[in-house]
């Protein structure tokens, strides 16, 4: 009898993204405290290992953190996501060279099948990985591999906290692996989260080795399919296979918190135009159309007197037309706007999005055909010379409602003109 090949799955996961990619262009920063912030300068979302250590906490509102910052010279920067989305997409391009079957599973974190490919150490096959991506991109990396999605997950938390970087389960024996899940708690397992693990707690389940010997009628009983599943895939059972295939999303939202509070119709219009062209881009860009389209704009939700106001538009015939969706975004805020008012916060919404190949075609659709070339046109124009370069005059340029970016690196590696420039001598 023939036996069954055992999977070989790898996370690769990037370190303190958002960190790595500020410090790619400041070396002086390598082993220096540094903290990425939310937009608006809100609350961290990245850390150093160093900031870390200086007690620093994930999520924390930066003026709460502000002593610590001062105390230990932490540096801070506001997001940069252009940065970060090009960097991202440089490292899964990377990672394609070293496995066909890739499933892109965050801005920094992907998994790999390795099933099917020749491999004599597989601990020396992912760390080849982990130095061609420093070497190449300038991003560090973790990469646990083993023959299930969770395990990939426990063996990607032992690579971080390793000088290697990497960890392998799969020529490893079980009691070795066991070992390991006896000190992985409970709520760092994938899939379980916090609720879930005070559940499995309060049951004198603290550790993934634990939570791998429950009777599976027990869980069955008290709890749901997904995590029998995740018990399952930590006793080696795959069952969360990889996904390869691309997935049409069903809604695409682009929204932001303002700088500074807009009262004006037109400032806020202005607002809302240019989320309205960035969420067409991105339809068009995946080949989709929209048929339901939602404006929001709101007050600060933390103040008395908060407002929220909501305009739906059914459109008659789908699209991912600009100069469509921005007329019809720009009357919805003519239709829910109130004077007096100070709003914090607007977005567009696009729903019921279908894929414009697979669009059943009507009487009208002939009209669109010149409109499709142009939009065409003005997205390979702004992708050649950068995004703005052409849009349509509601969007203007006063930029009042941007985002406060107090501590931005004003790095963006798409666009040649902002790379950082070395100079000799």
């Amino acid at each position: 009898m023939q036996q069954t090949k055992r999977r070989v799955i790898a996370l690769v996961d990037c370190n303190s993204f958002y960190v790595s990619c500020e410090r790619l262009f400041r070396p002086d920063l390598k082993r220096a405290p540094v903290v990425v912030l939310s937009n608006n300068d809100g609350c961290i979302i990245s850390r150093s290992t160093e900031a870390k250590q200086a007690g620093i906490k994930m999520g924390e509102p930066l003026f709460k953190a502000k002593y610590l910052i001062d105390k230990y010279k932490v540096k801070v920067f506001s997001s940069n996501y252009e940065l970060y989305g090009d960097l991202s997409r440089r490292v899964m391009k990377v990672l394609k060279n070293f496995s066909p079957d890739i499933e892109f599973y965050s801005i920094d974190e992907a998994f790999l099948d390795l099933t099917n490919i020749q491999i004599d150490n597989i601990e020396a096959y992912i760390k080849n990985i982990r130095e061609v991506i420093l070497r190449w991109i300038g991003i560090p990396v973790s990469i646990g591999a083993a023959s299930t999605k969770t395990l990939a997950k426990v063996a990607n938390h032992v690579a971080k906290k390793s000088q290697k970087g990497v960890e392998e389960f799969i020529s490893k024996d079980q009691s070795y692996v066991d070992e390991v899940l006896k000190t992985f708690p409970v709520r760092e397992i994938w899939g379980i989260g916090k609720q879930l693990s005070k559940f499995f707690i309060n049951n004198n389940f603290h550790n993934a080795f634990q939570l791998k010997s429950v009777d599976n009628s027990w869980v069955r009983k008290n709890s749901s399919v997904v995590v029998l599943k995740t018990i399952h895939e930590l006793n080696n059972i795959c069952c969360f296979p990889l996904n390869f295939s691309y997935t049409a999303r069903k809604n695409c939202i682009v929204s932001r918190s303002f700088g500074e509070k807009i009262i004006e119709i037109n400032d806020l219009k202005e607002a809302v135009v240019n989320h309205c062209i960035t969420a067409a881009e991105r339809i068009r860009s995946e080949g989709l159309i929209v048929k339901s389209v939602y404006v929001f704009i709101k007050t600060n939700k933390f103040k008395d007197g908060y407002t929220s106001l909501v305009k739906k538009i059914d459109l008659p015939i789908a699209t991912n037309n600009t100069l469509e969706l921005v007329n019809v975004c720009s009357k919805a805020v003519d239709s829910i706007y109130v004077k007096g008012l100070s709003y914090s916060k607007a977005g567009v919404l696009f729903g019921e999005l279908e894929v414009k190949d697979n669009y059943e075609k009507n009487l009208f659709s002939h009209l669109n055909q010149n409109l499709d070339y142009l939009m065409k046109v003005i997205d390979d124009t702004n992708v050649k010379f950068g995004r703005g370069t052409v849009s349509v005059a509601a969007a203007r340029i006063n930029n009042n409602y941007k985002m406060k970016r107090s501590h931005s690196s004003k790095i963006d590696t798409s666009f040649l003109k902002f790379v950082p420039i070395v100079k000799t001598g």
